[in-house]
């Protein structure tokens, strides 16, 4: 059968075709929707976890137990699971296990653009990385096989272009989910070092192995089209590449770039007069080429920035770039922000008003940086903002505890601000953490998470009372406010800040998008009584204009939250 698909969907089909038989991960753009289409499946038990390490250590699990198993993340999230990663190099698989990860070169959702085939070669294991959804279906499928084959997990590497783009895939047959036998094997799989010591070796064997299964695989392909110029590239690079120069140029194209195929790349460069390696973010395969001696154009013609494209290699080439149709007229920007009624702006006006210094996090309320409200001070990652809300106030004190918080939601409270919070409590900095909880998790497209009582098919599941957890925790001081209520958040932080303790605020009311959320009739302006002062645009709500002098509200976009309707003193907005 054939399917047009995006290239998560074909993974999560090649993963369910291979065998799967678990998978648990973390929602992250550009791979949430691996494990999203994964979760149609019945015959899989499919997970969200709390953060990737966990996701990446339920897959080992399962692996152990014979199934063949999976994990998901984007290339961020992949930090967070490199430490069971790297061990897992060491103790190799029981089941089959693959690690999808989703790099973002150009930074689309993301706070970096790092390369991930790093973590391959720093880990020892083999990498996998499709050009489109027919080989990121063949190449998710296959991956089992070769993870069972050399006793290691496999990493799928997606990118967000090869990720996102459709193309049409000839779907095979389903090979059975089999549960492997356990059997009980403390020097292969317990880690302590008088048994890691001894895998070392296994993992340098099999490194070699897989190097000389790198020569000749279907993952690792050549274009013999008799020219004299010779491009060596990878993934969605090869795109571009074939639309450029088509059959006039001799392609090697990588889609095992750990390890790399040393007697194929001298072969294919023994037979051209000029090499290029073209690939998107950091020179991997160009490096390895020149450590072979052999002369080859790379960086020094391409970027380490940000994707590539057709234009861009044309451009790099001196060839015309391809027709292409403008607009008549200038197209307005369009910056990112947080939507009609979302529920953290309430908040984040609060902060803005009263000069607080916020370090912020990952997640819907980033938006809260950008104008009008200008709300954040910092955002590093996953967590960080709790973390980091101790350490500045533990090195500028009084100075800074009165008017300094962390802001951060509630799935990314459970992924990984817990242990910042542990932190606040056992060291004693007089910090308050504001949750900004909007009952789902919002930015990656509405996923269910630990706090909301629902798992990833929509059934009831355990949820967690952050109110009780933060208490736990070691917060004596936790109260609850609706971010609607601009007087009651600001009498929330005025008071909390004043104290000489931890404390959290629970800025509690659900996504405004979420089906089950029951919107108020939206807000009218009434010209007669609007004095244009602008104070309701300060509130940067995209409902909210100015027309002909006055404020207007776009009854399409504004469900009735009556947050502007508190800032108007002239009782303009009904």
């Amino acid at each position: 059968m054939k399917k047009l698909m995006i290239g998560n969907e074909a993974v999560a089909a090649g993963l369910h075709d291979g065998g799967l038989g678990v998978v648990s991960s973390y929602p992250g753009t550009p791979s949430t929707e691996i494990t999203e289409f994964l979760a149609k499946y019945d015959d899989i038990h499919s997970e969200w976890a709390p953060n990737e390490k966990v996701a990446c250590e339920v897959a080992f699990g399962a692996s152990l137990a014979g199934a063949r198993s999976t994990c998901a993340m984007k290339h961020v999230g992949l930090n967070v699971a490199a430490d069971p990663l790297f061990t897992l190099s060491y103790t190799g698989v029981n089941g089959g296990m693959v690690i999808c990860v989703a790099d973002d070169p150009a930074m689309h959702s993301s706070q970096n653009e790092q390369d991930s085939r790093h973590y391959a070669i720093a880990a020892k294991v083999p990498m996998l990385e499709p050009a489109d959804s027919t080989e990121a279906y063949l190449f998710a499928k296959t991956a089992f096989e070769l993870s069972e084959q050399f006793d290691t997990p496999v990493i799928l590497r997606m990118c967000t272009r090869i990720a996102h783009s459709q193309s049409i895939v000839e779907l095979g047959e389903k090979i059975p989910a089999v549960l492997k036998d356990y059997e009980k094997n403390p020097q292969k799989y317990i880690m302590m070092p008088g048994n890691a010591i001894k895998r070392h070796p296994f993992v340098e064997e099999r490194t070699k192995k897989l190097a000389e299964f790198a020569e000749n695989c279907i993952y690792n392909t050549v274009e013999d089209n008799g020219s004299k110029v010779g491009i060596i590239t990878s993934g969605c690079s090869y795109l571009y590449v074939k639309e450029v120069f088509g059959d006039t140029v001799n392609i090697l194209k990588i889609g095992m770039p750990n390890p790399l195929p040393e007697k194929t790349i001298r072969d294919f460069a023994a037979k051209v007069d000029t090499l290029y390696v073209i690939e998107e973010l950091d020179p991997i395969i160009e490096t390895y080429v020149k450590t072979l001696g052999i002369d080859v154009i790379g960086k020094d013609k391409f970027s380490l920035l940000g994707e590539f494209s057709q234009e861009t290699i044309a451009a790099a080439f001196g060839k015309d770039a391809p027709e292409y149709v403008s607009a008549d007229s200038p197209i307005p920007n369009r910056p990112p922000m947080m939507c009609a009624g979302c529920p953290h702006r309430g908040m984040f006006y609060t902060l803005a008003k009263n000069k607080i210094t916020v370090h912020g996090d990952i997640g819907c309320y980033t938006l809260g940086a950008v104008p009008p409200l200008n709300a954040l001070d910092s955002t590093l990652c996953m967590g960080a903002s709790i973390s980091g809300l101790h350490g500045f106030n533990a090195a500028r004190g009084e100075s800074a505890e009165g008017k300094t918080v962390a802001v951060i939601g509630d799935s990314t409270f459970m992924h990984s601000g817990m242990t910042g919070l542990v932190n606040i409590a056992y060291n004693a900095t007089n910090s308050t953490v504001i949750i900004l909880d909007n009952s789902i998790t919002g930015m990656t497209g509405h996923q269910q998470n630990p706090t909301t009582g629902f798992n990833i098919k929509g059934d009831p599941a355990a949820k967690v009372d952050l109110e009780a957890l933060c208490k736990a925790l070691g917060i004596n001081r936790v109260r609850v406010v609706d971010p609607y209520d601009l007087k009651a958040c600001e009498t929330a932080v005025k008071e909390e800040l004043a104290e000489k303790e931890p404390s959290v605020i629970i800025s509690r009311r659900p996504c405004v998008l979420l089906k089950s959320v029951k919107h108020e009739a939206p807000l009218t302006v009434d010209n007669d009584k609007c004095r244009s002062c602008k104070r309701c645009m300060t509130l940067g709500c995209p409902a909210i204009s100015m027309k002909d002098g006055k404020a207007k509200i776009d009854t399409t976009l504004c469900v009735g939250c009556g947050v502007c309707k508190q800032l108007c003193a002239f009782d303009a907005i009904k």
